[in-house]
């Protein structure tokens, strides 16, 4: 079992599957196994495995989100084990989801923004931070993993990484004048990093969170996380009549249906701007 896990593990590398993705698909096929005391091999899985171990989620209080994921897992499993012919049937093709709704996202209205904006004015770490985040859509990691090789004057590199293309993303004013106003006061040190801890280490993604959700606190603006400035900023593009694909891109979509998935929340205006938005 274990070595199958572990090409299986690889064969998801090897397609360009996130590292976030691959860590997930191996601890559910391992819950999966330990839910089955480990006594079934691979090439012994049955449907009813599958089914017994979707209503132990359930019993166990697993949202239908989380078992629909962890079902997704065990599916492309299934799938690569065929592929390798090591079962001849698929045990999990006609395992059914379970139904949820999709929350829509939260995207900030201007007044939230803005007061989020004031919050950390006087921070000029965290300042900076939520005006890339705001201003340009990058992913919370692409910020965190920024180096002062990446940024010029009017934008900013997001390197290749994982399966994603490296992508220029504009600066506009005010995240321009946020982070130029970083940058200065940016503690002196040999690391590459753009956002630093007060040590010169770099600042890590969880400690931006804890930041920005503190942050979202004191400006009272409820139940937002990171997460959502991106959101935002999405959102806020299309209603301005920012083109869909140039909007993709600039966020790095893998495909423009996930894009298009945001104009069901905004009422995109009828002309296009001759510039991106600023929010």
């Amino acid at each position: 079992m274990d070595k199958i896990l572990t090409d299986f593990l690889s064969n998801l590398k090897q397609r360009g599957r996130s590292s976030a993705t691959i860590l997930a698909y191996g601890k559910d096929v391992d819950q999966l196994f330990e839910f089955l005391a480990k006594a079934t091999e691979p090439k012994h899985i049955q449907p009813e495995h599958i089914e017994a171990f979707k209503k132990f989620l359930s019993t166990n209080k697993y949202t239908a989100k989380s078992i629909s994921r962890k079902l997704n897992s065990i599916k492309t499993f299934c799938r690569y084990l065929l592929s390798q012919k090591i079962i001849t049937e698929n045990p999990a093709s006609k395992i059914e989801h379970p139904k949820y709704e999709t929350k829509p996202p939260r995207i900030l209205s201007k007044m939230e923004y803005r007061s989020l904006r004031d919050a950390c004015h006087g921070d000029s770490r965290i300042y900076a931070i939520v005006e890339l985040l705001l201003q340009t859509g990058v992913r919370i990691g692409e910020l965190a993993n920024l180096s002062l090789d990446d940024i010029d004057t009017d934008k900013i590199v997001v390197r290749a990484y994982e399966s994603h293309p490296q992508r220029q993303v504009p600066l506009n004013q005010a995240a321009g004048a946020a982070l130029a106003g970083y940058l200065k006061a940016r503690p002196k040190t040999k690391a590459k990093a753009v956002f630093v801890t007060k040590t010169g280490r770099a600042f890590l993604i969880r400690n931006i969170r804890t930041a920005i959700d503190r942050y979202f606190k004191i400006a009272e603006v409820k139940n937002a996380r990171v997460n959502d400035l991106r959101h935002t900023f999405i959102a806020h593009q299309l209603e301005a009549g920012t083109p869909l694909t140039l909007v993709s891109r600039l966020v790095g979509h893998k495909r423009l249906s996930t894009t298009e998935k945001y104009l069901a929340f905004v009422k995109k205006s009828e002309a296009a701007p001759a510039k991106l938005e600023e929010l």
